[in-house]
């Protein structure tokens, strides 16, 4: 006979002997034999009753008792393991704290400088009736992640403006409980509500409510909760945001019964799961951000369902998603908007608004499961994905970040990636939903880092240096400090604080990618029983002073992506490693508070590793690799931890490990300056051997962190360079359009042809511009053939006033003799031929009309 399995029961999840920490795990069992689990808790039992002031392992705290401080599920939800403290019980300290306080004092903190949607008069967030602009989710975004940041941090002055607006969306609320912007009301298809911004809006509620304990807020939301009860079928959660996103308010109502216990809203939760994108039917849109933010929406369901088929949805979701798109390090998968079939090398990105939004679901799935593996991968991503995806000033961002990206600049990278525009460009005043949203990616982190638990203890679930202040057992406080500079070492070290003596169980989670963790308590060293998965429990009474050190030892690893040509990654602990890119910042806009800028590389990147020949020619004293009988590969080096609390960046990066690699000469940047494409490993390579270093992913904003491997055997895979082609260059490129769109060789049905990549010249207006074609040798040519892009009635490029051609004779530009004819005519090619002329550059000199701009879809040499 088979036995559910329950978020109290979830089985751990098994490692491979070299840690698969971010991969989609085997699918999870949902029912187990009963011996087994039977067999399971005798173990802990045991292991509990022999070393009971020591140190047993659990798979999670129980959930068969009631915390009298702390919210946790009323009934019928299921109970959880984990219950989230207050804000602000959770204090950062050390690297963490310095990232907030950058935050803080960075682009996010002062958005308000930025971004036209903050602007406060006419508001539609500060209008108590309602109207006004900017009513959509910009507003309620940036308050998400601004008020958590003011409350963790204890900052007086972030608190009084979160204030402003937070009362300002108290006030809002009509007769009838609506509350916020009057023209979301009407902003779904069919004039319907969109509850999409309230969604965002009530979760700086929450936090306003946790750090306040205001009560308006809760009155604020049944009041609005009852309105969505009473909304019409018809008209409740239609496309497009909402009906995918509707897991958010599912939470909310969530939150709300667990301080209220009116049964009417679970009523309404079920009203909100019917009217939800089916997430429990499969992966329902892939939309990069929905993906992040919606797959755990069954698993929330499944608190009041009961039904094991909503918790393994959520599973099964991403893992689906993950089996797909995400065979790269870092914890995140290929949607540079969408994921696209045939688009799943790691030179894909992810967006910033994804990495904050996965690590939020992986935030509340720990709450939910108490399954270790959604804190895995939540520091997967927290580590090694979000940290580059912004400047190590917190100035500014950029809107797409890949595994692998050897260049960051303003062009258009489209449609190697799916977003046009300069989505890898750092930049303060730009990526609207990411600029807003990114906030709460550190807060939310620091509110996760501990959790009460159900028997009156604490749990460290996360690991950074903080200190927690919370109530345990009978209600004594307890103070525990953590100070650690996890991820990059693996020691922490936990002083407790408590004004009498005091029992009560802690828990600490063991991170899947340690296999044998180390636990000193007050001096002397602990047995840990093995295998130690899941969390180890220590109950005992603690004396005011008491010290656990706990040792997660770290080996470096090897992870082969079958599905990504074979290539390697390589980790230790949490972090994933990437190759050590010089980088060239260039500053291209903005200004001295608030900079824009590229980022070149200033160094090859171009390496794969030699791990056959480093097996072989290293010496020396160093870690071992678990992975395919490789053994001593990697050098590991540790630098002094920088003065200035910040190890993200590539100076400051506190370890690094020493390989050995080979050059790939026919690997090169592809047409648009994204990394090329990678081919089957292992390559053939006999190009010097080098020894190269790899710093922690997250340091690295330039990074190659998917290699090829490298091999001088003849019989290894040749690399196919790519062919050569005539290389365009403007003199103006409009940035979300692109100059590789001239000779792409995707034919335009029409001039107004927007289905395929485009060159313009816009904004410039009535000047004369000129694009050129640089060929790899000299060529004879003697026929230009040109099509215009022209919208007219949608935009203001037109067919040019004039255009001329121009040969270089190698010292100058000459006009081409004899041209048959320079025709400015739309939706069809514009063809001159003259007498030939052999050169290595010809260029189009144009002169657009006054008033209007021109572009060109596509332009032919022959």
């Amino acid at each position: 006979m088979n036995q559910i399995i329950r978020p109290a029961m979830l089985p751990i999840g098994v490692r491979a002997a070299c840690g698969t920490v971010g991969l989609p795990p085997a699918r999870a069992p949902y029912a187990v034999p009963r011996f087994w689990l039977s067999g399971f808790v005798l173990a802990a039992s045991i292991a509990s009753a022999v070393h009971a002031q020591q140190v047993s392992v659990v798979p999670h705290p129980p959930v068969d008792a009631q915390n009298k401080h702390y919210v946790g599920n009323r009934p019928p939800l299921l109970p959880s393991p984990l219950l989230k403290l207050p804000i602000g019980a959770v204090k950062p300290e050390g690297w963490l704290r310095r990232q907030l306080e950058l935050q803080a004092e960075g682009f996010i903190g002062r958005l308000k400088e930025l971004s036209e949607f903050l602007r406060e008069e006419g508001n539609a967030w500060l209008s108590p009736t309602g109207e006004g602009h900017s009513g959509w989710e910009e507003v309620p975004y940036w308050l998400k992640g601004y008020c958590a940041t003011a409350y963790v941090l204890g900052n007086q002055q972030m608190i009084a403006e979160a204030r402003k607006w937070i009362e300002a969306a108290i006030a809002s609320q009509r007769e009838d409980g609506y509350f916020g912007p009057r023209s979301n009301l009407t902003h779904a298809r069919g004039r319907k509500p969109d509850l999409w911004p309230n969604m965002i809006m009530l979760n700086a509620l929450q936090s306003y409510y946790e750090y306040s304990g205001d009560k308006r807020v809760l009155e604020l939301m049944t009041r609005y909760f009852r309105w969505q009860l009473q909304v019409p079928p018809e008209d409740f959660l239609p496309p497009y945001w909402q009906q995918q996103r509707a897991g958010d308010n599912l939470l909310s109502v969530y939150w709300l019964y667990n301080r209220t216990g009116e049964p009417w809203l679970l009523e309404l939760a079920e009203k909100i799961h019917r009217h939800t994108a089916p997430w429990e039917k499969g992966v329902a849109n892939w939309h990069g951000v929905n993906i992040c933010q919606c797959f755990r929406q069954p698993a929330t369901y499944y608190m009041q369902s009961a039904n094991p088929k909503h918790l393994r949805a959520t599973y099964d979701n991403y893992n689906t998603v993950m089996e797909l798109y995400g065979q790269v390090p870092g914890g995140m998968f290929a949607a540079d908007e969408n994921c696209r079939p045939g688009y799943a090398d790691p030179r894909q990105c992810a967006e910033t608004c994804s990495m904050v939004e996965m690590m939020l679901s992986h935030e509340i799935l720990l709450r939910i499961t108490g399954d270790v593996l959604w804190a895995d991968r939540c520091e997967e991503v927290a580590f090694n994905s979000l940290p580059a995806s912004m400047t190590a000033d917190l100035k500014s961002l950029r809107y797409l970040t890949g595994p692998n990206h050897i260049l960051s600049d303003r062009h258009n990278k489209a449609p190697g990636v799916q977003n046009h525009g300069p989505m890898m460009l750092f930049d303060p005043r730009s990526h609207r939903c990411c600029q807003h949203n990114v906030g709460h990616g550190w807060p939310y982190f620091t509110e996760s880092l501990w959790h009460g638990t159900p028997d009156g203890g604490l749990a460290a679930t996360l690991y950074a240096p903080c200190r927690v202040i919370a109530k345990v057992a009978d209600g004594q406080e307890v103070t525990i400090t953590e100070t650690t500079t996890y991820p990059f070492d693996e020691q922490i070290r936990l002083q407790i604080s408590v004004g009498k003596p005091c029992r009560f169980p802690l828990y600490l989670r063991v991170p899947g990618w340690c296999s044998k963790p180390q636990v000193t308590i007050a001096g002397q060293a602990a047995t840990v029983p093995e295998p130690a998965r899941g969390f180890l429990r220590l109950d005992r009474q603690w004396q005011d002073g008491d010290t656990v050190v706990i040792n997660f030892p770290a080996h470096v690893t090897i992870k082969t992506w079958e599905k990504n040509r074979n290539s390697v990654s390589v980790q230790r602990g949490p972090l994933w490693y990437s190759l050590r890119i010089e980088e060239r910042y260039v500053r291209v806009g903005g200004d001295d508070r608030w900079p824009v800028w590229e980022i070149h590389p200033a160094s090859a990147w171009n390496y794969g590793l030699a791990l056959e020949e480093a097996a072989k020619q290293t010496s020396g004293p160093k870690e071992a690799c678990a992975s395919a009988d490789l053994a001593a590969l990697f050098t590991v080096e540790r630098k002094p931890w920088p003065a200035d609390d910040q190890p993200f960046t590539l100076s400051a990066a506190p370890i690094q490990l020493k390989t050995k690699a080979r050059k790939i000469p026919a690997w090169q940047a592809d047409a648009l300056g994204l990394v090329g494409l990678l081919q089957e490993s292992p390559t053939f390579s006999e190009e010097p051997l080098e020894e190269i270093t790899l710093i922690p992913m997250g340091c690295a904003r330039l990074r190659i962190s998917s290699f090829p491997t490298v091999s001088t055997n003849p019989a290894a895979n040749k690399w196919v360079a790519p062919p050569q082609r005539d290389k365009p260059s403007a003199s103006h490129c409009f940035a979300n359009d692109t100059v590789t769109a001239l000779n792409d060789g995707l034919l335009p049905k029409n001039s107004a042809d927007n289905s395929i990549p485009r060159f313009t010249w816009w904004n410039h207006r009535g000047t004369t511009e000129w694009v050129e074609y640089q060929f790899p040798e000299p060529r004879k040519v003697s026929q230009v053939e040109v099509y215009w892009f022209d919208d007219t009635g949608r935009g203001h490029c037109r067919v040019p006033e004039a255009w001329r051609v121009q040969w270089h004779d190698g010292q100058q530009w000459r006009d081409v003799d004899n041209p048959s004819q320079y025709t400015v005519e739309k939706d069809k090619w514009n063809t001159t031929t003259f007498n030939a002329v052999t050169t290595s550059r010809i260029r189009l000199v144009v002169q657009l009309q006054p008033e209007f701009s021109a572009g060109i879809l596509e332009w032919r040499v022959k």
